[in-house]
C-alpha cells in the first residue's frame, strides 16, 4: 500500500471537488464534519475502511468535560480551570499548557453542542471518580459504549446528508506553492486513485500505534506489547506532518493499559482496583500502587513474571463493573472472571500459591501494615467472598503525541507560523497527556478527539 505523502507538482485531473475534506470517521472526523457542514460548508469524509468504527468503537466511549449542564443537573461544582488542574497534576505539568486549556475549554461547549445540533442523548456518570478527576465529568451514551457512541455519530452525519466515502485510504495530499493543501488523493482497494480538490484539509486519522516500527521507535518500552486498537492508526498524519515541517511534540506519550483480560483480550475496568480490588503477580505479591492508573500500569504489568497479573476483588466489585461496563459483561461471558467461595479456592483456581495471596490480602486492611507502595487501603473495604480473579496483561491502546495545533486547530509549523489550511485533531494532534505513559488522565483520547474535532470543524 501506497506510504502518505506530499505531492508538489500540478494537480492532476480531479474526480470531485468540496470545500473541506475530512481524513478519518471516528469520532474526532465525525464531530469535525458536523460542526463544519453546520456552519455551512461542503464537507466530504475519507474512511479507509469499509465500515468505519477506527479506535473509538473499540473505547469505553467515555467523554470527560467540565462544566456541562449535565453535571449542573446533578450538582457538581466543575470548571475549565479544574480539569486543566487535574490534567497537569496527572503529567505532572508536562501537558502543554495551551492545549490543556483549549481541550478543557471546549470540551463542555462540545458536549453540549453535540447533544442540541447531532441529537447525542448523554447521561453523566456519577458513581464514583475516575483516576486523575477530582470531579464527576465523565458524559456518555447511555448504552456506556464506544460503538454506541460512534454510531450516534454516525447516524447524525448521515441524517444531515454529510458524505461518507469509505475504502477511501488518503495517501497524498498535493501542496501548492503557497503552502496551501489543494487537493488529497485517495487510493482505493483496486490501486486507482481518485483526487478530491479541497479548499481545507483535516487530518482526523489517529496516531501511530498500529505501525510496529514508529512503536519500536519511539516508545521502545511497548514495541513487544500487544496493541489493543484500531490496527489502521498508522502514523499517516505524522508522515504528513514530517514532509511539511510540522511541529510535533509527545511521541512518546501514549495511553497503555494494565487490566486487558488475557488471552480474551477485553478490557477489564480499573474502577474494580480504585474501588477496593488488587492486582498481583506470579507470586501472589502486589507490585504498584493500583491508585496511580491504569495507562502507567501497562509497562509495569509487562515487567512481571510471564508478563501478566491478576486482579482480585470481591462480589461487590463484581457487581459494580457488572452494572456500568459492557466490556467487563462480555469478559463474564467469554470465561475470563473466575469465582470461589475462599481465597485458597480462587488461588487453586487462577493457579497462583494459596499462602502468598492469602497473606497479601489480610495486609490490606491491617492498619499497622505499611503499604510499601503508598497505597491507603479503606478497613470499611475490606474484601468479602466470594471472591473473583481475572488475569490480564498490559497492552498499548493508543498514541498521544503528534501535531501540534494552534487554537484554531490549524498545523503548527517549525517556524512558527501556521499550515495556511491544514487541520489537525484527536490521535493526529499532540494531545495533553504529555511524553510519559503516566501522565495519561482517563479520557483523555475521546478528550481531544471531541474537543480539538469540534475546535477544528469550527475554522476548518
Amino acid at each position: 500500500m501506497n506510504q502518505p505523502c506530499v505531492l508538489h507538482s500540478p494537480v492532476p485531473t480531479v474526480q470531485a471537488e468540496t470545500e473541506v475534506v475530512v481524513i478519518g470517521a471516528g469520532a474526532c472526523g465525525l464531530t469535525a464534519a458536523l460542526k463544519a457542514h453546520a456552519r455551512g460548508r461542503d464537507v466530504l469524509i475519507a474512511e479507509r475502511d469499509a465500515q468505519p468504527s477506527g479506535s473509538t468503537s473499540m473505547s469505553a466511549g467515555f467523554i470527560p468535560a467540565a462544566g456541562t449542564r449535565y453535571q449542573a443537573k446533578l450538582g457538581i461544582d466543575d470548571s475549565p480551570d479544574q480539569f486543566i488542574s487535574d490534567i497537569q497534576s496527572k503529567s505532572t505539568n508536562q501537558s502543554h499548557p495551551r492545549l490543556a486549556a483549549l481541550a478543557a475549554q471546549n470540551s463542555g461547549l462540545a458536549i453540549e453542542w453535540l447533544a442540541d445540533h447531532a441529537g447525542i442523548e448523554w447521561i453523566l456518570l456519577d458513581e464514583f471518580l475516575y483516576p486523575g478527576h477530582q470531579r464527576h465529568r465523565m458524559h456518555a451514551v447511555k448504552e456506556r459504549t464506544g460503538a454506541a457512541l460512534h454510531t450516534q455519530l454516525l447516524s447524525a452525519s448521515n441524517a444531515q446528508g454529510i458524505p461518507v466515502l469509505t475504502e477511501a485510504r488518503a495517501t497524498t495530499l498535493w501542496q501548492g506553492e503557497n503552502g496551501e493543501i489543494k487537493a488529497v488523493g485517495l487510493t482505493r482497494p483496486n490501486g486507482q486513485e481518485e483526487i478530491i480538490a479541497c479548499k481545507s484539509v483535516l487530518l482526523a486519522c489517529n496516531g501511530y500505534g498500529g505501525n510496529s516500527n514508529l512503536v519500536s521507535t519511539y516508545i521502545p518500552e511497548m514495541a513487544n506489547a500487544l496493541y489493543h486498537g484500531h490496527p489502521g492508526n498508522t502514523g499517516d498524519a505524522l508522515f504528513w506532518g514530517k514532509e511539511l515541517g510540522a511541529d510535533i511534540a509527545h511521541l512518546s506519550g501514549y495511553q497503555g493499559h494494565g487490566s486487558l483480560a488475557t488471552p480474551q483480550n477485553i478490557p477489564i475496568t480499573w474502577v474494580i482496583l480504585t474501588e477496593g480490588g488488587i492486582q498481583v503477580n506470579a507470586r501472589g505479591e502486589r507490585f504498584a500502587n493500583e491508585l496511580a492508573g491504569y495507562s502507567e500500569a501497562a509497562p509495569l504489568v509487562l515487567s512481571q513474571p510471564g508478563k501478566v497479573a491478576w486482579n482480585i476483588y470481591d462480589a461487590r466489585l463484581h457487581e459494580m463493573a457488572q452494572h456500568g461496563f459492557a466490556d467487563y459483561r462480555a469478559a463474564v461471558e467469554a470465561g475470563a472472571v473466575k469465582k470461589s467461595d475462599s481465597i485458597s479456592g480462587l488461588a487453586q483456581i487462577l493457579n497462583l500459591p494459596s499462602e502468598a495471596l492469602a497473606k497479601t490480602v489480610s495486609h490490606m486492611v491491617d492498619p499497622a501494615q505499611f503499604d510499601i507502595f503508598g497505597r491507603d487501603f479503606d478497613p470499611n473495604r475490606k474484601l468479602h467472598p466470594p471472591y473473583f480473579g481475572v488475569k490480564v496483561t498490559g497492552a498499548l491502546f493508543h498514541t498521544q503525541g503528534g501535531l501540534v495545533i494552534n487554537d484554531d486547530a490549524s498545523v503548527r509549523l517549525s517556524n512558527g507560523t501556521a499550515a495556511p489550511n491544514l487541520f489537525a485533531a484527536g490521535g493526529a494532534a499532540c494531545g495533553v497527556s504529555g511524553p510519559d505513559v503516566a501522565g495519561y488522565l482517563s479520557g483523555n483520547g475521546l478528550l481531544s478527539a471531541i474537543a480539538f474535532g469540534f475546535v477544528a470543524g469550527t475554522n476548518a
